[in-house]
């Protein structure tokens, strides 16, 4: 408790108050999805505006310590598998969609308005829409104490402890230890121990057009 009363209503709001919501919001995530696996390795923080849209029997296994500020939402279709590591932080309106698997490592940190996700729209078929061609998907892996910035999108794989700048694209494998920036982003940096790994190809696939 606070020594100084005058800060009692902020402590009872913002500590006691957020702690206890998160429980009841743990509890009402795992009595509405009792058809999947949901699986919560430790004490986490779910904070206000945490969605998890899976109709189907995927599989969303969370380690200790998350933490889920602000307006996180989880969309996983299918029997698509979503692993978080501990420590990991979401700081406020992240996005993952998943339909084959996403696992990020842990004590990563995603910035505001990030998105994750696995699949692409085709749309090269001209004799059809481009909603109507299905997608390409591709399981990503988030190495442990990667940081993304505010406002990124990933696409795929991202190696230990590399960096994404603000607004990058990452829609192509990026290495350990690097510093990564761009529309699509490329390695800028690298900060880990010799050799020097090689950069990787250029991606194959093209961002899609966002619904």
């Amino acid at each position: 408790m606070p020594s100084d009363w005058r800060r009692l209503p902020w402590y009872l709001r913002y500590a006691f108050g957020a702690r206890l919501m998160s429980k009841v919001r743990l509890v009402m995530l795992k009595a509405t999805h009792l058809h999947c696996r949901i699986e919560f390795r430790g004490p986490v923080r779910i904070g206000p505006g945490f969605r998890l849209d899976m109709l189907d029997h995927g599989t969303l296994i969370v380690g200790s310590n998350v933490d889920f500020r602000r307006g996180f939402v989880c969309e996983i279709a299918g029997n698509g598998r979503v692993e978080i590591g501990a420590g990991t932080v979401f700081t406020s309106n992240a996005l993952v969609q998943c339909s084959t698997s996403i696992v990020i490592g842990e004590r990563c940190a995603f910035g505001q308005s990030t998105l994750v996700f696995d699949g692409v729209h085709r749309y090269t078929d001209l004799e059809t829409h481009w909603m109507d061609q299905g997608w390409d998907f591709e399981p990503i892996t988030i190495g442990d104490g990667v940081g993304v910035s505010d406002k990124c999108t990933i696409q795929a794989s991202i190696g230990e402890r590399a960096m994404i700048a603000s607004g990058s694209v990452v829609n192509r494998p990026i290495p350990a230890y690097t510093v990564a920036a761009g529309v699509p982003a490329r390695v800028v940096r690298y900060f880990g121990p010799e050799p020097r790994p090689e950069v990787a190809p250029a991606a194959k696939r093209v961002a899609p057009v966002v619904e």
